[in-house]
């Protein structure tokens, strides 16, 4: 009977533990008529290696990262990414996936010459994707 007891506690345990992983890794949910948006430069441009890139956003507050205000979240910028990263994870920090945790609503960015894809993905507090991901159209440029 202890036996019993003691793997029905542990099984228990169990379940709380998955479910409180399961809450701390739940996608926020994106509101309603939220969009992000490149305001400049516009599709097509042809800009020099040192481009600034100015985000727009629509029925989202930006905020820094860590900020769990309702509706709010901050910027990541997608350079040449081929498709969004995962969706079950943090968006990744790197040379292709920029962060602007402190809130900012634009940057000036070194760019080889050649052309290249931008775009916006829009984070929670957590750096993870909103469910549905909030992201904008994806943008060419060609730097001269």
């Amino acid at each position: 009977m202890r036996t019993i007891s003691i793997l029905a506690a542990a099984l228990l345990i169990g379940a709380g533990a998955s479910a409180a992983q399961d809450a701390a890794t739940a996608r926020t949910k994106a509101p309603h008529g939220a969009s992000v948006f490149i305001e400049s430069p516009k599709n097509g441009a042809t800009v020099g290696q040192d481009v600034t890139v100015k985000f727009g956003a629509k029925g989202v507050a930006v905020k820094p990262a860590g900020d769990t205000a309702p509706d709010s979240g901050h910027h990541h910028l997608l350079i040449d990414e081929k498709g969004l990263p995962p969706l079950d994870a943090p968006i990744p920090n790197d040379a292709t996936h920029k962060h602007y945790g402190k809130g900012q609503t634009e940057d000036t960015i070194h760019l080889a010459p050649g052309t290249h894809t931008l775009q916006l993905d829009f984070g929670d507090a957590a750096h993870r994707q909103f469910d549905p991901p909030i992201v904008s159209k994806k943008i060419t440029v060609h730097v001269k």
